[in-house]
């Protein structure tokens, strides 16, 4: 249970985040408590991992950590320095005395400089507003399924100080009230300027074993060539308090950036816990070409911002698809930077920073080649111009580092071309599945999409099964060939129960328009179209594939699977 606020010197009100319990966490033995930042650095290679109230919170504060870790032991400056920390069970005992020393600024409730808030700030009318506006509510604005309906109408301090952490990185877009004093207010309000920061991101970290790893694995040293570090980075607490305007500015480092200032805020509260808040715009932050101070994302080209902008190369972050699993997008996680380009044009894509990191780390020798990581994906899905938090994209790939490794490319093209013979061999079972629906006189679409969530709800797990083994399994292109032989039975028996289930009307037939004029199709053809395009997209192909009445090969679906993505 949170305890209740205390009194600082000269009677301050005082819920101090270094000791105070409120960070929940999963330890090693499987019990879900609630540490202070003190206690999470010191039990950190017993704590598995974070817990938010969402998945987005544990990013948010995961990246706060990182933040406290970096400008706690300054640096690492190197590898070198890394790899000391990284042999060091005691590795974060410097992160005490920082806690210490900056003991002040993590008070949540300091009339001055409250925690990541602006003393002070409110409305012309002094409008004190419903905790709703930083507790994020998913799906937005139904109440059926949270657990406080139909309002927030009171927080613990902990709770609220998880929130104030999220609200920063994730808080939607809109109208927001102005608050006196921010010269971007017209007629009491402030109008849209884009969600919190990693609002537009498609999170990804990398997680080990304990949060000791965890914070240690994305810990980049400042020698690192992908990213931009600079002597005066410094996080949001050690910066001038917040006034109520936004600045405009750029991120000079990882601590800046892992602690942008999003959003003003202000927590109203009582004795016994937070009532209220007053939240409006902070600092906007333009994602156009971040990917030197942006680590926690993959990033790709904007064909569409270069045209417009007359400029090259533009990267804005790849925000994940609610819909696909990271698997299927192992692609963005592994994909070396000088294979994602063409000669000298500049990549299509880029990888996350932090596996940019760990690339090295295992290329240099600082991690074994059999050593595991999850990759965790961790992301919002906006609706209604980013007013509303639509869905939330929560998963993780484990993989061994080798596929990271800059001079040894192979196991790492094998893992994606892997994954392409998932989706072509889907895309096969989608025209089975069209073809049947042909055949019975009925539209496809339906049966496509249905067929091809079949499919790849079949071979994801075994696939992340076949990924996590590769490094100790031998030659990568035999187990390429072990893995399409899987995708061939598993898509194969898939195939045989939409056969079995199609239908009289499909065994039967019926005419459809080919290029010789006219063709009978049935089941029995669409069988047979099925086993030839199956072997062909797995490199087994017999010629099956093509149509017996014209000698062409029978239609196929143009679609990949690869997201949608804004220009």
């Amino acid at each position: 249970m949170t305890e209740p606020p205390g009194e600082g010197t000269a009677g301050v009100p005082l819920f101090d985040l270094t000791s105070q319990p409120w960070i929940d966490v999963l330890t090693d033995d499987g019990r879900q408590v609630q540490l202070s930042l003190r206690q999470v650095f010191a039990q950190a290679g017993t704590v598995r991992r974070i817990v938010g109230d969402l998945p987005t919170q544990e990013f948010a504060l995961i990246r706060l950590l990182l933040a406290i870790t970096h400008d706690a032991l300054d640096g690492p400056d190197d590898l070198e320095g890394w790899a000391d920390l990284w042999a060091d069970p005691q590795c974060f005992i410097a992160v005490g005395a920082y806690l210490d020393a900056h003991r002040e600024s993590f008070n949540l409730l300091d009339p001055v400089a409250p925690f990541l808030q602006t003393a002070g700030l409110r409305t012309a009318k002094d409008e004190v507003f419903s905790l709703n506006r930083i507790v994020a509510d998913v799906p937005n604005g139904e109440p059926f399924f949270t657990a406080r309906m139909p309002t927030v109408e009171r927080l613990t301090f902990a709770e609220a100080a998880r929130w104030v952490v999220h609200a920063h990185a994730y808080d939607t877009s809109g109208i927001k009230s102005g608050a006196v004093g921010d010269d971007r207010v017209k007629g009491g309000k402030v109008y849209p300027l884009g969600t919190g920061w990693a609002g537009g991101l498609g999170g990804v970290f990398a997680e080990g074993d304990s949060l000791r790893e965890t914070l240690l694995l994305n810990l980049i040293a400042a020698d690192t060539d992908t990213l931009e570090f600079t002597a005066g980075d410094r996080p949001a607490w050690r910066r001038e308090p917040c006034g109520p305007s936004g600045g405009e500015r750029t991120p000079i480092g990882v601590r800046d950036v892992y602690t942008w200032q999003s959003r003003r805020l202000r927590l109203h509260y009582d004795q016994d816990g937070v009532t209220g808040v007053v939240l409006g715009y902070g600092d906007p932050l333009a994602s156009r070409n971040m990917h030197r101070r942006e680590p926690m994302t993959a990033w790709r080209r904007s064909q569409a911002q270069e045209k417009k902008l007359r400029q090259s190369p533009i990267y804005l972050p790849r925000e994940h698809d609610p819909v696909r699993s990271a698997w299927r997008g192992v692609a963005s996680l592994v994909a070396d930077r000088a294979e994602a380009g063409q000669g000298a044009e500049a990549a299509a894509y880029l990888r996350p920073g932090v596996l940019e990191w760990i690339a090295r780390l295992v290329t240099e020798g600082e991690l074994p080649r059999g050593f595991l990581i999850r990759a965790r994906v961790i992301g919002a899905s906006y609706g209604t111009q980013q007013s509303v938090i639509d869905d939330l994209v929560d998963d993780h790939l484990a993989m061994p580092v080798l596929l990271l490794h800059r001079q040894e490319r192979t196991y790492a093209r094998q893992a994606i071309g892997a994954a392409e013979d998932a989706d072509q061999a889907v895309r096969v079972l989608g025209d089975l599945a069209t073809d049947l629906s042909r055949a019975a006189g009925s539209e496809g679409e339906g049966a496509r999409a249905a067929a091809r969530d079949l499919g790849f709800a079949a071979l994801e797990n075994p696939y992340r099964a076949w990924l996590a083994g590769l490094a100790d399994a031998g030659d990568p292109f035999e187990q390429r060939t072990v893995w399409q032989q899987s995708v061939h039975e598993l898509v194969g028996r898939l195939g045989d129960r939409l056969i079995a289930q199609a239908g009289q009307a499909a065994w039967q037939g019926r005419t459809i328009p080919a290029k010789s004029g006219a063709l009978w199709l049935n089941a029995g053809l669409a069988d047979r179209w099925f086993r030839g395009r199956l072997a062909k997209a797995l490199g087994r192909s017999n010629g099956s594939e093509q149509s017996p009445a014209d000698g062409s090969p029978p239609p196929s679906d143009p679609a990949m699977t690869d997201p949608k993505v804004p220009a």
